[in-house]
């Protein structure tokens, strides 16, 4: 008996169904080609989209997550608590916060204490924004700033001096007093809106003229001394 008697389920395939499916691969390669060299035609004529960065800087968008930026209240003092509440959001552990007591002689923001040192590390901070949505006070919120690159790794360490916004028409540089007969929660409220003349007068007072003409202040130490790896606070450590 032969082997096909012996096993009646083998059907054979028939030679020109293999060729069918061979020419039908073959078809549909080709028809891939064609398409992919289809887009690449197309784009050929199409205006070119070039940012000839840096001669030209295109405008971020209004909510881009860039530089982090410590704000301050309307008189000069500081939004910043020093609760660490940022240092624990933050899933690269980029910050590190020490906070301290505000006194009479050394106030620097409303309430009872003040961030007394504050680092971020753009080394590691991957610019996600947790840390201003855990901010209690909105002392910390990210600018529209991304030119971070620097000569050194010390240098992308921003300390407190680095972060600070500036000083706006109506305020006066904390350390310096509350605005007579406030709190903290007037501040929050929005209710203190410049820094008043008891103030000016008690920091006049007590600094006198702080004029730098050796040009060594806070705005020269980012481009100076910090970028040749000097962090401005002396003793801080950043994790």
């Amino acid at each position: 008996m032969s082997e096909r008697a012996e096993r009646p389920d083998r059907v054979d395939r028939p030679e020109r169904v293999d060729r069918d499916l061979g020419e039908e691969q073959r078809s549909a390669s080709i028809r891939d080609k064609i398409a992919g060299f289809g887009v690449t035609f197309t784009t050929m004529f199409t205006r070119v989209v070039t940012e000839e960065y840096p001669e030209v800087k295109v405008p971020t968008q209004p909510r881009y997550h860039g530089r982090h930026q410590l704000n301050r209240h309307p008189d000069g003092l500081e939004k910043c608590i020093g609760c660490e509440l940022c240092a624990w959001a933050c899933p690269a552990d980029a910050i590190y916060v020490e906070g301290a007591d505000n006194t009479g002689e050394e106030r620097y923001s409303p309430g009872e204490r003040y961030g007394r040192v504050y680092q971020i590390n753009y080394l590691r901070c991957i610019f996600c924004g947790l840390c201003i949505e855990a901010c209690p006070t909105r002392a910390l919120t990210m600018t529209n700033e991304y030119e971070l690159a620097g000569p050194s790794r010390a240098g992308l360490i921003y300390e407190k001096n680095d972060l600070l916004g500036p000083l706006l028409p109506g305020m006066v540089e904390a350390p310096h007093p509350m605005v007579a007969g406030t709190n903290e929660k007037d501040y929050y409220r929005g209710q203190v809106t410049e820094a008043t003349a008891e103030q000016k007068s008690w920091v006049e007072a007590r600094r006198g003229d702080q004029s730098d003409p050796s040009g060594t202040g806070p705005d020269a130490d980012r481009a100076t001394g910090h970028m040749d790896g000097k962090p401005s606070v002396e003793g801080s450590v950043a994790r």
